[in-house]
């Protein structure tokens, strides 16, 4: 089975949909994407990814089953600084440093920072969530592997948002998402593929192809996103600090 999950095009957050770049970028998803002999389609409620499903969609004759858990992630923490709430991602590399258990795959959930707000109960529904899709197309998740129900070669394709990437790709790799949030990035339109390995029969893992691919845009001519990046140096004032 190859599992890939899209995120959505260049945003433009204010109408919650895409600036005239998302538009070009799914247009170019569009090309990459009806190649595929895809068997389901699933999509976020929010806007920006249902646009940038529409042109594939639209052009396969195609719908996707809308889940709410593939919305972006919207546990909250407690900014330890200004006592407010704020997204568990896009901490600095000092705030990181401080605490060798945001890392780790078991702690990182029980410390004070990410246990402070929602993020535990809202990490589990999407980790319920995406299991229950697995599931669905014949991989159970069973402690550290998946158990094959009905082994299969489908595809199946999830447009998103990167933050809830990262919780998908963190529970079904059994890594810390603290690792994903801040040291990869997904720009937009990329497509992360994961793809069965069965070496044992009745038991399988989730292996990453490719991470944030956007061959796509580079075939079509479109430069990549800044979005979800931060800068390249201190001194550039002209990137987002």
């Amino acid at each position: 089975m190859k599992l890939l999950i899209v995120r959505h095009g260049d945003p433009d957050y204010s109408i919650d949909s895409l600036t005239p770049k998302g538009w070009r970028e799914a247009e170019l998803l569009k090309d990459r994407l009806t190649k595929s002999d895809v068997a389901a389609f699933y999509c976020s409620p929010l806007g920006r990814a249902k646009d940038t499903a529409k042109a594939t969609l639209d052009a396969l004759g195609r719908t996707a089953e809308i889940f709410d858990w593939l919305r972006e992630f919207d546990g909250y923490v407690i900014d330890p600084e200004s006592g407010e709430r704020t997204y568990p991602w896009d901490r600095t590399p000092a705030f990181l440093s401080e605490n060798d258990d945001y890392y780790d795959r078991d702690k990182w959930l029980s410390t004070p920072f990410y246990s402070s707000g929602d993020v535990p109960e809202k990490y589990k529904t999407v980790c319920d969530g995406i299991d229950g899709l697995l599931a669905r197309h014949g991989y159970v998740h069973d402690g550290k592997m998946f158990r094959v129900e009905r082994e299969n070669t489908d595809t199946v394709v999830i447009f998103c948002h990167f933050g809830v990437e990262c919780v998908l790709l963190s529970h079904i790799m059994k890594i810390s998402p603290v690792v994903l949030w801040h040291n990869f990035v997904a720009l937009p339109t990329s497509v992360t593929t994961l793809i069965t390995e069965e070496r044992e029969q009745g038991k399988a893992l989730f292996r990453c192809n490719a991470f944030g691919d956007i061959s796509h845009l580079y075939a079509g001519g479109e430069p990549a996103s800044f979005q979800a990046r931060f800068c390249e140096t201190y001194s550039n004032f002209d990137e987002r600090h």
